[in-house]
């Protein structure tokens, strides 16, 4: 697997930690925090597009 900079933990309630990363090479991961080397991998346009989705609230029917 590539070089992955992970950044912080975002963590809610409890043990309920995520991390984001980037390599390289454009590739963009989120992983649970422990749980990095079974990460979601996709493009970091793909990951900025999730991002800016959930904070425009397309995802809040799941919370």
């Amino acid at each position: 697997m590539s070089d992955i900079t992970w950044e912080e933990p975002f963590c809610g309630e409890g043990n309920n930690c995520f991390r984001l990363g980037v390599d390289a090479s454009g590739n963009g991961y989120i992983a649970v925090a422990g749980q990095e080397d079974h990460p979601i991998t996709d493009s970091v346009s793909a990951l900025r597009t999730l991002i800016l989705d959930i904070k425009a609230g397309k995802a809040d029917h799941l919370l």
